[in-house]
């Protein structure tokens, strides 16, 4: 090996080798530190999201395309600029390179620059859109009002996703010189044929979309669905989430959900029967129940959670025990549990201060009488009803069913003695 050659070599091309290096090296590492930064500045002052949240997901995964496609422009040019140095032209290739780029290079680019403004800007349009064109109705809350437009904002967005991706991915195709219209074709086939095969899922997106449509239930509403009960964590056009109050997360297919129940839609309601005892003084008991819901509906922390007042509705049943008295009222979306907790214990404590009876179940034993006490209770109903017969004769006969009644034994000391009129 000729040591003097590559020591010309080296101070001749190795140090602006180890420029490039450095240089293409730096630029990744200032692109990794900044461009976060940038991007999520970029994205706050569009207003494009509503919470911090969203914000960061979605400026973490435009970063993370960024420099990609940022880290890919780097080693290209590193290694167009190191070429020459090992005595390889690249004269032809650049010139080539060159050539696409500025034919359709800067289309794709431009294509691409379009379709991301076009996604970030999306939402913050698509929520502009639906908050002005929704109708909110007099029972609605303005919790419920916002909640229903986010629900139909995150729909469609997430159908203006797809289908920006879609034409502009077509159109980078189209760049490469890939006739679209058989692929166009092809995927419409093959469109086809996947909905047979996949009827499951369009069912789905079908239910999912009326579901939305028709604001049958929202993020955090509490509803019982395909015979699940939980929250509602999020809900698309394809599946809800729920998570029970076990903390167990259920995804529930739209297409399985045939009837769904919302406990939490708008307002709450408090419905719950207080027994008392069948001694006590049901109008006292009710006006004592009727009281202390006045009391929790004028308490400085639950009057926010209370629409209408707790009150006695109705006498709902005499129980085999007490006298079931059912409670009613309204209270503001998922705090009905809440308010009800607090409405029983303050009408326990009502009902000890006033000496009210809360029946429990009981039984009642009755013993009988014993075998002689039983002989001896028919023979004195049989001498109650000869008496009787006797009253109700002719004179004539007196006499001889009188005699016949005394011969009828007697198990009470002197009893028999006085059961006749003295006559022989």
């Amino acid at each position: 090996m000729d040591w003097s050659s590559v020591d010309d070599w080296m101070s001749e091309q190795g140090i602006w080798l180890l420029v490039t290096l450095l240089v293409g090296g730096l630029l990744f590492l200032a692109l990794r530190r900044w461009m976060p930064r940038l991007v999520r500045s970029i994205i706050s002052g569009m207003e494009v999201v509503s919470t911090d949240e969203e914000l960061q997901r979605l400026a973490d995964a435009v970063t993370r395309v960024v420099v990609w496609l940022c880290a890919i422009i780097i080693i290209v040019a590193v290694v167009i600029a190191v070429l020459p140095r090992f005595g390889v032209d690249t004269t032809l290739f650049i010139d080539t390179i060159g050539a696409w780029l500025w034919s359709h290079g800067i289309v794709i680019a431009i294509i691409i620059v379009v379709a991301v403004t076009i996604h970030l800007m999306a939402r913050w349009l698509i929520h502009r859109i639906v908050e002005r064109s929704a109708v909110r109705e007099k029972y609605r809350s303005k919790v419920e009002y916002q909640k229903r437009i986010e629900t139909l904002s995150h729909f469609f967005y997430q159908v203006a996703e797809v289908v920006i991706w879609l034409v502009a991915l077509f159109m980078i195709l189209s760049e490469f010189g890939l006739d679209i219209g058989p692929l166009l074709a092809g995927a419409g086939i093959a469109g086809i044929a996947i909905a047979f095969g996949a009827q499951r899922l369009i069912r789905d997106v079908l239910t999912g979309f009326f579901i939305i449509i028709e604001n049958q239930y929202s993020t955090s509403d509490w509803v019982t669905i395909a015979g699940i009960s939980g929250e509602v964590e999020q809900i698309n056009i394809r599946r809800t989430i729920l998570r029970d109050l076990d903390g167990v997360v259920h995804v529930v297919p739209n297409g399985e959900i045939r009837a769904s129940s919302n406990y939490t839609k708008e307002y709450g309601r408090v419905n719950m029967t207080v027994s008392v005892s069948y001694g006590e003084n049901l109008d006292y008991a009710i006006q004592v129940i009727n009281r202390v819901g006045q009391e929790l509906a004028n308490d400085a922390y639950w009057r926010n959670a209370i629409i209408e007042p707790p009150y006695v509705l109705r006498v709902s049943n005499l129980g085999d025990s007490g006298i079931d008295i059912m409670v009613y009222g309204d209270t503001k979306r998922v705090r009905q549990w809440e308010v009800m907790g607090e409405l029983r214990k303050r009408i326990k404590r009502a009902f000890d201060e006033e000496g009210i009876e809360i029946p429990w179940p009981h039984t009642k034993i009755y013993f009988g009488n014993s075998p002689d006490r039983a002989v001896e209770e028919r023979y004195r109903l049989d001498i109650r009803r000869k008496e009787r017969e006797i009253r109700d004769v002719t004179p004539g006969k007196v006499s001889r069913r009188r005699m016949k009644a005394r011969r009828i034994p007697d198990f009470e000391e002197g009893e028999g003695d006085g059961g006749g009129d003295g006559e022989g």
